[in-house]
C-alpha cells in the first residue's frame, strides 16, 4: 500500500497527546495516527450500517436480493 504525505490541522491538545503517546510507546506518530483512523473507521462502518439496518426497518429502503445484483453486474 502506498502512503501519501497528508496535511490537516488538530488542537495543541491532540498534539501533546500524539507526541506524548509516541514517546512513551516509541512508535512514530504516524502509525499511531493511522492505526486510530482505522479503528474510528470500523467504529463509523459499524454505525452506517445501524443506520441502513433501521432505515430497512422503517421501510426506508427495500431489500434488493443476490440474484438481481448478480444479474444486474452480468456475473
Amino acid at each position: 500500500m502506498q502512503k501519501i504525505r497528508a496535511t490537516f490541522t488538530i488542537s495543541d491538545f491532540m498534539i501533546d497527546e500524539l507526541n506524548s503517546i509516541s514517546e512513551s510507546l516509541q512508535e512514530k506518530k504516524s502509525h499511531i495516527v493511522e492505526k486510530a483512523l482505522s479503528l474510528y473507521f470500523d467504529h463509523l462502518d459499524e454505525k452506517l450500517s445501524d443506520i441502513r439496518l433501521k432505515e430497512l426497518q422503517n421501510g426506508k429502503t427495500k431489500r434488493v436480493s443476490a440474484d438481481d445484483v448478480w444479474k444486474e453486474l452480468g456475473i
